[in-house]
């Protein structure tokens, strides 16, 4: 491995001369900075990244906090992370993930060490604990991958998750249906008042009443009992259901096996429309009508902001992707004299 020192005897100058071109510290002169730059490349000298953050007081880390918790489908999770990790290569940052659910204690942990130069936050609930530190650490800048209630002073960028709600019910409307049910997330998500889950619901319940759909909401755990448990709760409640909006990965394949069980086709008798991964939609037993979770824009995007706000400290700015939503064979036209009159 070529040495500091190499490089100063190969451009005939001292060691400290090319500390001081690598670092900037010092005003050197065009010619002997051109002599030591173009040693560098001829050597294919690479700085120690441990001095090179000493000298700069930089780590160039970035931390990314996010809580792998089970009532979350990880992968989805792991998507944003791994498009985290891959951007923020680009801009010549690794990235240090922190995986635990500490909540403050983790940013406190961050900004009073000199762990990292910034934060990109996963996992945002409504009135998240960690927010005030965040608004308080301005040596810290921080992004969050999520939207909480307050977004003043934050920056922030998600999947429009209530404009997606909304979308949702607007297709499964225009087909004709009239009786909606929304399998959600494990009730412990909702219980957290985590951000992406009730703001689609917020979507869906708005904009079924601009339309005069009635709308079910019933949060659902992981597993075929406890999906069976749910869709013969919610056709006990309202027999007529005929368009189903998931948002809850694990829950995908149980419901359409549970309604093939129950003799209910897809999409003739229910329609399913799901927000997922583009995978998930693409190997469900039907393929399915969804609204895909744009996991790599938003790693992209919000390691993109925070880059920016360590080099030109931009304003605050929220930051929502338009959902699309991609038609497949799980949605379709009520059918009269079908299931979707009645329980079958």
């Amino acid at each position: 491995m070529v040495t500091l020192a190499e490089v100063a005897q190969h451009a005939g100058v001292s060691a400290s001369t090319v500390s001081y071109v690598l670092s900037g510290k010092r005003s050197i002169s065009a010619a002997t900075r051109t002599r030591v730059e173009r040693s560098i490349r001829q050597l294919g000298y690479h700085p120690n990244a441990g001095a090179r953050a000493l000298a700069s007081s930089r780590s160039n880390i970035i931390a990314l906090m996010v809580p792998l918790r089970t009532d979350i489908y990880v992968p989805v999770m792991m998507e944003i992370a791994i498009a985290v990790a891959t951007a923020a290569r680009t801009h010549g940052y690794d990235v240090l993930f922190l995986t635990g659910e500490e909540g403050p204690e983790a940013v406190r942990r961050v900004t009073g060490s000199a762990l990292a130069d910034a934060m990109i936050l996963m996992d945002v609930e409504l009135q998240d604990e960690r927010l005030p530190l965040l608004r308080d650490c301005g040596s810290r800048p921080a992004v969050l991958i999520g939207l909480p209630a307050d977004t003043d002073r934050l920056t922030c960028v998600d999947l429009d998750f209530h404009a997606t709600g909304a979308l949702c019910v607007t297709h499964l409307a225009s087909l004709g249906h009239r009786e909606l049910a929304v399998i959600g997330e494990a009730p412990a998500v909702y219980e957290r008042h985590t951000g992406f889950a009730l703001r689609t619901l917020d979507g869906v319940r708005e904009r079924a009443g601009e339309l005069g759909v009635r709308v079910l909401h019933r949060p659902c755990e992981a597993g075929y009992a406890a999906m069976a448990a749910t869709l013969s709760r919610i056709f006990d409640e309202r027999p007529g259901t005929s368009g189903f909006i998931v948002q809850n990965e694990y829950a995908v394949e149980p419901l359409l096996t549970v309604l093939r069980q129950q003799g209910r086709a897809v999409p003739e008798d229910v329609s399913v429309v799901a927000v997922c991964q583009e995978q998930v939609a693409a190997q469900a037993s039907v393929r399915l009508t969804s609204v895909a979770i744009p996991a790599q824009e938003m790693g992209r995007r919000a390691v993109e902001l925070v880059v920016a706000k360590l080099t030109d400290d931009p304003a605050p700015e929220v930051a929502l992707i338009p959902p699309q939503l991609t038609i497949s064979a799980s949605s379709g036209p009520v059918l009269r004299g079908t299931h979707r009159e009645g329980a079958p």
